[in-house]
């Protein structure tokens, strides 16, 4: 019932940027805490950014000053801004939706190298 659909991952330079988009289907969207998760093979998933409700952002550490989440209510979508990518910031990024439940989308595959 609820969907997330990710796109905008692919090959990219260090020091290049890509923006992540995440296109909800999902009633009342603007009530719902969104993030982008990231995992690589072998290690935990681990939350890159997230944005609440209300407007409240976090990141993790790694990608202060360089990710940007943001949302359109109006469209139902999540963006994640990506600048100065590092080849660590390669892995598989998700998009997350949650009102208690929590949702997930397919992933979209970001890679950072020369």
């Amino acid at each position: 019932q609820v969907r997330l659909v990710e796109s905008g991952g692919g090959l990219v330079q260090p020091g290049g940027s890509l923006r992540l988009s995440c296109a909800a289907s999902i009633n009342a969207f603007s009530r719902y805490t969104m993030g982008w998760y990231r995992q690589v093979p072998g290690k935990q998933r681990e939350m890159v950014a997230f944005i609440t409700n209300v407007g409240t952002t976090d990141y993790v550490d790694s990608v202060k000053g360089r990710f940007t989440i943001s949302r359109d209510n109006a469209k139902s979508t999540l963006y994640l801004q990506m600048n100065s990518l590092e080849p660590e910031d390669t892995a598989v990024y998700y998009c997350y939706a949650t009102n208690g439940d929590s949702y997930w989308g397919q992933g979209t595959q970001v890679t950072v190298s020369s």
